[in-house]
């Protein structure tokens, strides 16, 4: 076996690297403080991949620290004893590194790593002794996975399959910075296309290192695999003989792209190289099976190889449809949906047997694992309480699983399969959650306008005195699809904004998964209807409570949230004193110009604005924000990435101005070296100063 020939030997470099140095003890000012602040929230360390050794024995997973003062972070590798709880760090702070996976037989750790100037994989012994470089990938590796005998690996590296750089086309004029288009995806999230795209690569893995390797995709094929934009690696799966590689693949390009959310589950045979794509295929018998046209993804095989389970959404063009999980059977080439009658998505899949599969599930403004017969279709739901499970890793009865709150970032944790029951076994954070108060989370269920419950996360500020009067914040969560469920987060924390006198008020309005499809669907095509009148049922219930200083209210979002507060900033009729909005949905026409996931507006707007016969459409267009500036009366903070291509900064850019010339007080906030999201340490800093700058100015007169 190819795992058995690798020779270890010290990995030695030319230069030693610069360590990283790493304090993030709590100050006595803190401790005495003992409230959360970006400061605080900043030194915690966060939980990545965490995954059990094929014995069950040991928990392998990652921690990420940052250094705000270098304005950069890196991932350590740890192993725990699952019996002794003994913890042990496998790697230094001299390098980043990060993916790790047990071997199948557990006698190896893979894992990724930049400690030889770019991301290449390594392994090591368990113990963390004996680092080998095993690839030497130009440009570096973005994901990789090793078969179960050791002797193959797939990798992903970027390579260059179309021209778009005056540079490429015209080789006299080498200093030329044009990029030249003749179709759409000009640009994508967070980057421009210059021709470069994600493809898997299959090599032979053997003593002397990774020979033979292979472009499974296509030299020239102008698409990624794994998926753009998070290109991830989950969407890849050896099967257990090692002969096979599954992946996901969406082999279009430009319109055709745009509009589509059709992508495919594909097998990679490594003895005569074929390629079959299981999702456009006929039966034994001639017959065509079933129609897939929206996103199938997340391939995982059988114990014995005979079945692939999947990922799927029916609807083309919604990217946030229900995730049916569907099994492939590979000797009839048949398909079956295995939870027909659960109206709830799955994620994060996992074989127990030939028979049997477990996977996480949004449940009520919760994450629970569940389990499914293959042939019964029975769902049973194993955990139940007010947390995220994010994700879990099984072997044979042992369950290790990633857990979060409100009020907790991730730990790890013991699940008992048979009766669900969750044992906390890390406790990373320690010294923030053993110092820090945190608010008490209220779960409220809000009458809406229609006479429908909505589940309301209200979170109280630490040290919570019923008989004072606080102000509140409305919270506008994004996607639009998306749950506003019970995780931590380190750009829109609510426990970090209670900390700071605030009431939060998070509601699970209409688009918000995890209630059933009417409830998540109800949203696309009725932007603002009935989820704008959803948000007001929050804050009116709330702002009814003795404690809840009703003329000190304040409305923030992002994204579809962002759009959500321009919307409420032309509607509210006096209820808020301060608005906050975050790379927000402006302008819908000039949106539909320039973005790029043209599938998604066209499923949510229900089409384009020239279509004057579609009802839908025009009503959309005729309640985008924009049209109702003339109502603006409130002091309003509009923040923005210019590297936001999904809903692009000029949108922001837009709203600041009118804001501006109808009188209202405004600040534009511009991260130059950001996109949708806010990620650097210390642009996030700057970003909570600004944030709570704003708030306090206008809300605690």
């Amino acid at each position: 076996m190819a795992i058995a020939a690798i020779a270890f030997s010290a990995c030695t470099t030319k230069e030693q690297p610069k360590t990283l140095d790493i304090d993030n003890k709590l100050t006595s000012e803190e401790i005495s403080a003992a409230r959360l602040t970006p400061s605080v929230m900043w030194k915690m360390g966060r939980l990545g991949s965490a995954s059990l050794s094929p014995d069950g024995k040991k928990a392998l997973y990652t921690i990420t620290r940052y250094n705000m003062q270098e304005n950069k972070g890196l991932s350590q590798i740890y192993v725990r004893d699952m019996t002794s709880g003994e913890e042990k760090a496998l790697t230094d702070n001299t390098s980043s590194n990060s993916d790790p996976q047990w071997s199948a037989d557990g006698s190896l750790i893979y894992f990724s790593s930049n400690r030889s100037g770019e991301a290449q994989v390594w392994a090591m012994q368990p113990d963390g002794s004996s680092p080998k470089q095993i690839t030497s990938v130009e440009g570096g590796v973005e994901g990789y996975g090793i078969n179960a005998q050791g002797s193959k690996i797939f990798y992903v590296k970027k390579v260059h399959a179309a021209d778009t750089k005056s540079s490429d086309i015209y080789k006299d004029m080498d200093k030329s910075k044009a990029r030249i288009y003749d179709d759409l995806m000009a640009r994508h999230w967070d980057y421009w296309d210059e021709g470069e795209y994600s493809h898997i690569f299959v090599a032979d893995l053997t003593a002397s290192g990774v020979t033979n390797d292979k472009d499974i995709i296509g030299e020239k094929s102008a698409w990624d695999a794994p998926l753009a934009p998070y290109f991830d690696t989950a969407e890849i799966a050896w099967s257990n003989d090692g002969k096979k590689l599954a992946y996901t693949c969406k082999p279009l390009t430009g319109a055709a792209y745009a509009v589509s959310t059709d992508s495919d589950i594909f097998i990679y045979n490594t003895e005569d190289g074929s390629t079959l794509n299981i999702n456009k295929i006929k039966t034994n018998a001639g017959m065509r099976i079933m129609e897939f046209v929206g996103y199938d993804r997340y391939p995982v095989w059988s114990p014995d190889d005979k079945q692939l389970a999947f990922c799927s959404m029916a609807t083309p063009g919604y990217e946030s449809d229900k995730d049916r999980l569907f099994i492939y059977d590979l000797a009839s080439k048949e398909h079956e949906e295995i939870t027909p009658d659960f109206d709830h998505s799955a994620q994060n899949v996992i074989w127990a047997d030939n028979s049997t599969l477990y996977f996480i599930s949004p449940i009520h403004g919760t994450q629970q694992v569940c389990k499914v017969g293959a042939k019964s279709h029975k769902v049973e739901v194993i955990t139940a309480g007010d947390h995220d499970i994010a994700s879990i890793s099984i072997a044979g009865d042992k369950c290790l699983s990633t857990l979060m709150t409100i009020s907790a970032d991730k730990e790890l944790y013991d699940v008992n399969l048979k009766d669900g029951k969750l044992t906390q076994i890390s406790k990373i954070n320690a010294q923030v959650y053993d110092n820090i108060k945190m608010g008490k989370v209220q779960k409220r269920m809000v009458k809406t306008t229609d006479g429908k419950e909505m589940l309301t996360w209200v979170v109280l500020p630490p040290d919570f005195d019923p008989n004072k009067k606080y102000p509140a914040l409305l919270f506008c969560e994004g996607g639009p699809q998306s749950v506003v469920s019970q995780g931590w987060s380190y750009r829109w924390n609510f426990q970090l904004m209670a900390a700071q006198g605030y009431i939060v008020v998070a509601p699970n309005r209409r688009g918000c998964p995890s209630f059933g499809s009417e409830w998540r669907e109800q949203i696309s095509g009725d932007y603002a209807g009935q989820n704008i009148q959803d948000y007001l049922a929050a804050i009116d219930d709330v702002a009814k409570e003795p404690w809840c200083d009703e003329e000190r209210l304040g409305c923030v979002g992002a994204s579809y949230g962002g759009y959500s507060v321009y919307y409420l900033a032309g509607h509210h009729q006096k209820r808020f004193k301060a608005f906050i909005s975050h790379c927000g949905i402006f302008n819908f026409e000039s949106m539909y110009g320039e973005t790029e996931e043209l599938f998604f507006i066209n499923h949510d707007y229900g089409g384009n604005y020239w279509d004057k016969e579609n009802k839908i459409a025009q009503r959309s267009y005729a309640n985008s924000p924009h049209k109702f500036v003339q109502n603006w009366d409130t002091p309003i903070m509009i923040i923005t990435g210019e590297f936001d291509f999904r809903i692009p900064y000029t949108q922001s850019l837009q709203a600041f101005t009118a804001a501006r010339l109808v009188g209202v007080d405004a600040r534009l906030v511009e991260f130059e070296n950001e996109a949708h999201q806010v990620f650097k340490p210390q642009n996030s800093m700057v970003w909570n100063r600004e944030f709570f700058g704003w708030l306090d100015k206008y809300l605690k007169k």
